[in-house]
């Protein structure tokens, strides 16, 4: 079996734009605003970094298809840059992709960035990808609400729970995303809904009305990576460290028989079962204190909070109303408003999760810190619920003074 990058590899400064509708600003100011913090955060300088990896989802539409966009927008100093993409895990790849070269050696000091300009492009919501593509090919004519509607009813039917009942925990989400985005001045959304807003708004895709959905943002988010021994070198004392990252795509079982039950998202089972095996983790229920999730839509999170194993089978609902993940809950989920209220520019979400975990680790979250947080867990889910890709992070406190 292989081994894993536990504790390989260890996050030196992070950082985040805000989050919106930036009409005044491209991507190169994105990057540069996210990256600006990041720098300043880690203490090393520029000509310090060795390899970049930059995640951009819809580049015909913002940022371009090559590395270039940011060695041009940062004036990195000629090192590699590669431009990465796997969906709405595209900022998790880039992750990946930084930490697998510390890890390996391949790089002491190494750059993750994703951004994503979404606003400006002409489009209400996502841009339309291209024709003939395997989009077009496998689901015509599906959306994405239609396809986490579907979700919501089979999760109703499966585990024979009334789907009255699934709306109102769906509320309470959504709720819960807005409540927490009041104390994040980075977040998209900042206002406050009640659950009689969300039970009362315009059906999108039924059970699925408008407070049920994320919305789209330009943002960008940066991660700046070491080992743990350079980062001892630079006067470190503690720092967070990638306990376990994993990935799982479909491979086409959910679209070609029954043994998917249309009720869960397979790839996040499998990713999350790799990546609690590389943390160490026996029971996630009692050894995670904050989680953030790919909250596209509010039953996505409710559904993913059985697929990574801290509510039981169809006891998710339970478990929602009874306010486990809200903010003063068992395990506070999305503290920093989610998708759904910090916004999902989509190359860049995967790296806002790694941030907000990054600042709750080490207290510096403001005023929506968490009481002694050391532990941390971030999912991505790109796709729809058929034809997805799944990523599991863990993140942990380390100390690399022994």
């Amino acid at each position: 079996m292989p081994e894993g990058i536990r504790d390989k590899v260890v996050v030196l400064g992070m950082g985040c734009s805000r989050f919106g509708e930036r009409w005044e600003s491209g991507p190169e100011e994105l990057m540069l605003e996210a990256f600006s913090e990041a720098l300043a955060d880690s203490g090393v300088e520029k000509q310090d970094i060795d390899a970049a990896w930059l995640g951009v989802f819809f580049q015909e539409q913002s940022t371009g298809k090559s590395g270039l966009p940011l060695s041009q927008a940062l004036r990195l100093p000629n090192i590699p840059v590669t431009r990465v993409e796997n969906l709405c895990a595209t900022g998790t790849e880039a992750l990946r992709g930084a930490a697998y070269a510390v890890a390996a050696g391949a790089a002491d000091i190494a750059l993750a960035m994703g951004v994503e300009k979404l606003k400006d492009t002409g489009f209400g919501g996502l841009p339309e990808r291209t024709k003939g593509s395997s989009e077009d090919l496998w689901l015509p004519n599906s959306t994405a609400p239609g396809s986490f509607a579907q979700l919501a009813s089979a999760y109703s039917a499966v585990h024979k729970r009334d789907i009255k009942e699934l709306k109102r925990a769906m509320a309470h989400i959504s709720v819960k995303s807005h409540r927490n985005a009041l104390d994040n001045p980075k977040a998209h959304l900042r206002r406050a809904i009640t659950e009689d807003d969300v039970l009362n708004a315009p059906t999108v895709a039924y059970p699925l009305g408008v407070l049920d959905c994320c919305g789209v943002s330009d943002g960008a988010a940066c991660a700046i990576l070491c080992t743990p021994e350079v980062a001892k070198r630079l006067g470190r004392s503690d720092a967070v460290a990638i306990k376990a990252l994993q990935l799982a795509p479909s491979n086409g079982v959910e679209l070609s028989n029954d043994a998917w039950d249309g009720a869960h998202t397979l790839t996040t089972r499998i990713a999350a079962e790799r990546a609690y095996r590389e943390a160490g983790i026996d029971d996630p229920k009692s050894e995670l204190d904050l989680m953030e999730v790919h909250d596209c839509f509010s039953v996505t999170e409710l559904v993913l909070m059985e697929d990574l194993g801290v509510s039981d089978e169809g006891r998710a609902i339970d478990d929602v109303l009874d306010g486990r993940y809200d903010h003063d809950g068992a395990i506070p989920c999305q503290i920093d408003g989610g998708l759904k209220c910090f916004g999902h520019p989509i190359g860049a979400s995967g790296l806002r999760m790694a941030y907000e975990i990054y600042l709750q680790l080490l207290g510096r979250a403001s005023e929506r810190q968490l009481d002694s947080p050391s532990i941390g867990l971030a999912q991505n889910l790109g796709g729809v619920p058929n034809r997805n890709v799944a990523s599991v992070a863990i993140y942990g406190l380390k100390d690399i003074t022994r």
